[in-house]
């Protein structure tokens, strides 16, 4: 049976359980382990596909197609897995799939209640992702004492019971410091254990998330009036980068409490990459500034895989990539140079809706003619076609038919069929909300041409890419495109979808209709994101040699 450890949280949101799962996971995978991932989502949506990224940030989309929880994204980039739609279940999700087996008669009449059918559902849920792997890391989303959260604490629960000894509880909370005071508070975990304890969950470690390092006799108290284990009090202390956390916790033991607890093997965690990736972060040879110009600039959870991916690209260019975020209607207004003059490089995200699209496309304007390394991403590469349509092409209307059903150009439109390779079977689009609406979404296969930015950057002609959008490139206005500058360097296997776009005469501007940030890791990073970065540092090198002497070529091709 596998093993599953329990990740709740409490006091207040935000404190980073899904890190702290994910550094768990990677510990675990650095002792040689195989670990898989479960999120637990509280709220009664679905899944997060429909949610406006202001409520739960960016919605991580897997190989499979499943639209998740942007934590899923913190787990893929911590460890190797490669998640599904079976490592994030939502109370909707649920409950939908009791209340279809109540219809369909599978519980042979009974009365169908919270327990043990809704519970039950849980468990299975969970036991299913365990059955392949040593052990299962498994986050309950939202806070200890919010009511949503009160089935999955109970199936939780219930899971001690279903196997002793193959359980671990653990607890993230918050030891605040009082700065007027000069004091650590230990009262709000010690109310937040109390609270877990009530529904009859017995923590095996506290997880306190604290700014400053919490002292000896701190850990004491916490572990006196929260009955643990001193060991087991772990201090998750603040630090400069996220990818310190799998270090700062094996330094503060948690590691080992877990191996003990559930009586592997103890030997000793092989640490060398996430050593090597903070290194890099807080030593980098250069820096380059690039900007994001998109459409939700309140909240950067919005783009968390994008941001994350960037910098993963710095890591492999050895190279502090630094963020200026630019909301496109602002461009709108006060035009591109008083935003634009100063970067390194320019990158136009995913998005959906038309509010700022010509801010994007005046953005991606300046950039080809400035000669400013260019990156689109999904709605970003169908900007740029739009763009260059317009002002290269002489098509002075042309548009997506998202924006404007009536162009006479429509370079993007929507595409009434295409090819699944991955079930070699056709789909047309369709309103229905529990196929993806009229999306394209997961892992499809791409064709590069030779002689390509793309091609050069992933060293080889057959990939694969997760998609997340509705709209396509018009195959109409390919000749009208290729024959003013425009490259198509990659293309679905039958030619049909256009999936990445390049332009002649330019250091690098590329524009993909996929999300490359998914699949991108601090240990690997994405190879698009890595040659982006090294071609903005190339361009600052050329105008001021004398920032990044230290650069070498040896940093483009570099993965560790």
């Amino acid at each position: 049976m596998s093993k599953y450890i329990f990740l709740t949280g409490g006091v207040v949101s935000s404190l980073g359980k899904g890190i702290a799962a994910a550094a768990i996971g990677a510990l675990l995978e650095a002792r040689g382990l195989t670990v898989n991932i479960v999120k637990l989502d509280p709220y009664i949506n679905i899944d997060p596909g429909t949610l406006s990224p202001y409520q739960h940030g960016e919605v991580f989309v897997t190989d499979d197609g499943a639209e998740t929880d942007l934590d899923l994204g913190h787990y893929e980039r911590f460890t190797h897995i490669t998640l599904t739609q079976a490592n994030n279940w939502t109370t909707g999700r649920i409950y939908y799939n009791v209340i279809r087996k109540e219809r369909q008669g599978d519980y042979l009449g009974e009365t169908v209640q919270v327990v043990p059918h809704i519970t039950d559902e849980i468990k299975n849920a969970i036991k299913a992702a365990g059955t392949s792997c040593d052990v299962v890391i498994v986050e309950v989303g939202g806070t200890i004492g919010d009511i949503e959260s009160l089935p999955f604490l109970e199936a939780i629960r219930q899971m001690r019971y279903d196997g002793k000894g193959n359980v671990f509880y653990a607890h993230l909370t918050l030891v605040p410091y009082i700065q007027s005071a000069g004091e650590l508070k230990t009262k709000p975990t010690q109310h937040s254990v109390k609270e877990l304890q009530a529904t009859g969950i017995a923590p095996d470690a506290l997880l306190c998330r604290s700014t400053i390092e919490i002292p000896i006799n701190h850990k004491k108290k916490i572990a006196l009036f929260c009955n643990v284990e001193m060991e087991a009090v772990i201090g998750a202390i603040d630090v400069e980068t996220i990818y310190m956390v799998p270090l700062s916790l094996h330094n503060e033991g948690l590691d080992n409490l877990i191996i003990k607890k559930f009586g592997f093997n103890d030997t000793e965690p092989d640490l060398s990459k996430w050593k090597e990736v903070v290194r890099r972060m807080l030593e980098p040879a250069s820096d380059v500034t690039i900007a994001l110009v998109g459409k939700y600039m309140d909240l950067k959870d919005s783009y968390k895989s994008l941001t994350e991916a960037l910098i993963h690209g710095g890591i492999s260019n050895n190279t502090k990539v630094n963020f200026q975020w630019i909301d496109s209607e602002n461009i709108e207004q006060h035009g591109v140079s008083k935003y634009l003059s100063e970067v390194d490089g320019i990158l136009v995200p995913g998005g959906f809706g038309t509010r700022g699209i010509e801010g994007k496309i005046e953005t991606i304007k300046y950039a080809r003619e400035k000669k400013i390394p260019f990156f689109g991403i999904c709605l970003g590469m169908q900007c740029a076609v739009i763009e260059f349509a317009r002002h290269i092409c002489g098509l002075k209307d042309a548009n997506s038919t998202e924006f404007n059903e009536s162009t006479p150009y429509p370079i993007i439109y929507l595409m009434e069929k295409w090819f699944d390779f991955r079930t070699s079977t056709w789909q047309e689009r369709t309103n229905d909300s529990n196929k993806g609406g009229t999306m394209r979404l997961g892992a499809y296969p791409c064709n590069l041409t030779k002689k390509s930015h793309a091609l050069n950057a992933y060293g080889k002609t057959e990939i694969s890419e997760r998609h997340r959008h509705r709209y396509e490139f018009n195959n109409e206005f390919t000749d009208c495109l290729t024959s003013n500058g425009m490259i198509i360097s990659g293309k679905s296997p039958d030619g049909e979808l256009v999936e990445i776009i390049e332009l002649k005469d330019h250091p690098w501007f590329l524009g993909c209709q996929f999300h490359p940030e998914f699949k991108s890791r601090p240990t690997e990073p994405h190879p698009l994101f890595r040659a982006f970065i090294a071609a903005a540092l190339k361009e600052k090198r050329s105008l001021f040699p004398f920032v990044a002497t230290s650069f070498t070529e040896e940093y483009a091709a570099d993965s560790f």
